[in-house]
């Protein structure tokens, strides 16, 4: 049962989960997921606050696994390791904001608390009063005692995620600094006019009386390093606005990491269903992300789980696939990582997805893709739904244009002609040109 706003019961788990659900649909906003750790109601530092921009707390106590789609609707998940909260930590409370929109258009919206062990429900808070509101404080983990309790809240913001982080103390990057007029130097001073030649006695020197040597400055103190503010800009790339410069996102440097995140119906819709059977197994679903590259030096190749190509991240190709997630089941699903300190050495990447084993077609799966740089804003697109029997999907182009990297949404569901693999049918959708041997993993 639904809490009722301000009820609260006690957390007897030492690691919980913290769904934010809500039913996705035309229309509907994107809604995300945030937690901010508090100690005399603020922040000690904007390193408190946990979201898509910044995933992970120092103390490893939370971190944001990303959405799910599922028959209930949309999931963004933080993970809560009670035992591993500092002392000095006393609420961490659980917030919600919506991109492009308000939560009136939200339906659903609600938070669960499950145990981390064995997936139980401890709470549940559904909010029913949502209007103009583009934040919400929906509950609170709070220390009572020696023990922690969830509390519903239900407060909403109509600043958005930058009005709540506000609030708790976080300092936030608007965007750049107006451009202000340059000011032009004083005028110095005018030069002493000398008067005229005058006579006048001559003036003895006084006698110079030896002194003590002075003492040495004292070295300048550094000042403090300014705080960086936190920057609440990402962006989802869409059919309508496919692509995005990096650079302009900021991220032009150090690792960045690209995120499969998927999941599948439980009910089987489209042509899928027509053939009278399931098209996937969920059980033994095994998905590969892969990418095909080219370097500047017209060196070619593919990463991917098969054959055991991971990559390299210090080398070339300096993308590295993490591992091999075969069930789904991983919450933060599969992973590349791209290093954007060799992007000069990079000249374009093709990102794709392949069905191993377990299916026919990508049919009823639902997808998420992540591109999270190191130092900019994070960009992701949902794959939407497959209507064709395929078993390889691209999901972006990387390019380099000469001063910067463009990411492109592809989103293209290939339909392999028989006897051809779904590499070798990626290969010719881009004019790769690349020699396939068959592999297994």
């Amino acid at each position: 049962m639904s809490m009722l706003k301000g009820a609260n019961l006690p957390v007897q788990a030492q690691a919980v989960r913290v769904e934010l659900g809500w039913r996705s649909g035309p229309g509907v906003p994107d809604v995300d997921a945030s937690a901010l750790l508090l100690v005399s109601g603020k922040v000690r530092s904007d390193a408190d606050f946990v979201f898509y921009n910044q995933p992970a707390h120092a103390s490893g106590a939370v971190r944001h696994e990303g959405k799910k789609t599922g028959a209930d609707g949309v999931t963004d998940t933080l993970a809560v390791d009670l035992a591993r909260v500092e002392p000095a930590v006393e609420r961490i409370v659980l917030a919600a904001s919506a991109d492009g929109g308000s939560f009136g258009r939200v339906p659903g919206l609600r938070v669960r608390v499950l145990d981390a062990t064995s997936g139980a429900e401890i709470a549940r808070y559904e909010s029913q009063d949502a209007t103009v509101e583009t934040a919400f404080l929906l509950g609170e983990l709070y220390r009572r005692q020696g023990s922690w309790k969830f509390r519903a809240v239900g407060q909403g913001y109509g600043s958005g995620l930058t009005g709540l982080a506000t609030d708790f103390g976080i300092s936030v990057d608007d965007g750049p600094a107006p451009r202000t007029a340059p000011v032009a130097p004083a005028p110095a001073p005018p030069a002493p006019v000398r008067p005229a030649s005058v006579r006048s006695e001559p003036v003895r020197p006084e006698p110079v009386r030896p002194t003590r040597p002075a003492a040495p400055p004292a070295p300048p103190v550094p000042a403090p390093a300014a705080a960086v503010p936190v920057r609440l800009s990402k962006v989802t790339l869409t059919k309508d606005a496919p692509s995005v410069s990096l650079a302009k996102q900021g991220g032009t440097s150090g690792a960045m990491r690209v995120n499969l995140n998927w999941q599948t119906r439980k009910q089987f819709r489209g042509w899928g269903a027509k053939l009278g059977r399931a098209v996937a197994n969920h059980s033994d679903l095994d998905l590969d992300l892969c990418a095909l590259y080219e370097l500047s030096d017209g060196r070619k190749g593919v990463v991917q789980a098969l054959g055991n190509a991971f990559g390299a991240i210090h080398q070339p190709p300096y993308i590295h696939l993490d591992g091999d997630d075969r069930t789904g089941a991983v919450s933060s699903g599969e992973n590349l990582t791209i290093n954007l300190d060799h992007k000069d050495r990079l000249r374009r990447i093709v990102i794709f997805v392949t069905i191993y084993e377990g299916a026919r077609s990508f049919a009823d799966l639902d997808a998420t893709v992540t591109l999270q740089p190191q130092h900019g804003a994070p960009i992701d697109f949902a794959l939407g739904e497959c209507t064709v029997p395929s078993t390889v999907c691209s999901l972006a182009l990387i390019t380099n244009t000469g001063s910067d990297l463009v990411v492109q949404r592809e989103a293209r569901f290939l339909v392999p002609e028989r006897g051809v693999s779904p590499q070798r049918t990626i290969d010719y959708a881009y004019g790769w040109g690349m020699n396939w041997t068959p592999g297994r993993k």
